[in-house]
């Protein structure tokens, strides 16, 4: 039987995991937004012999948000890169210690160190809202906020990891983690 202590940890646990699936569902179109505006970029600079820095920077920025932003739905999925030699080969409570140890050894101080060494950064570029020159776009500071919404959404994310370790350990039927349709690119 399931306490109602391990029912409210599994909701906080969906929950924090849709919220990172929601901001990697929409960080999913960033990649077709960059393949259209790389075409948009190259028509116009061999077709026409218009060059543009503020299409080629928002390229960059599309591309640091997909990797920044979707960073924490890749674990939610369970396809962050990893050596699964021998953890394919695990139960599930050996594979949850595993996530658990990992989690709290390497993903949490990770992050922590990340936001800590970025904070004084990100802070400086806000002040003086930092823009590109030439004609770039006026928005590196908030290029540069990406840099703390990693190690957000990475943290939330490894809560939600947490808790499904943890209720594994304990023994409970945890939800397993999200799972997607291989031929499905948008699940």
């Amino acid at each position: 039987m399931i306490s109602r202590q391990q029912q409210a940890l599994m909701r906080w646990q969906r929950r924090l995991t849709a919220f990172t699936c929601g901001v990697g569902h929409c960080c999913a179109w960033f990649a077709i937004a960059m393949v259209l505006l790389m075409v948009l970029v190259v028509v116009l600079r061999y077709g026409f012999g218009i060059g543009n820095i503020a299409l080629q920077e928002s390229i960059t920025y599309l591309h640091g948000a997909l990797f920044m932003l979707g960073a924490a739905y890749t674990l939610a999925l369970d396809e962050h890169v990893r050596v699964d030699v021998f953890y394919q080969h695990f139960s599930p409570r050996r594979k949850a210690l595993v996530n658990l140890l990992g989690t709290l050894l390497l993903l949490l101080p990770l992050c922590v160190a990340i936001f800590t060494l970025c904070l004084h950064y990100v802070l400086n570029s806000w002040a003086g809202l930092e823009a590109s020159d030439n004609g770039g776009l006026p928005l590196v500071f908030v290029l540069k906020s990406l840099l703390l919404a990693l190690p957000a959404l990475l943290t939330l994310q490894a809560v939600a990891e947490l808790i499904h370790a943890g209720l594994t350990l304990a023994g409970t039927d945890a939800p397993e983690p999200v799972q997607h349709d291989e031929g499905d690119a948008w699940s």
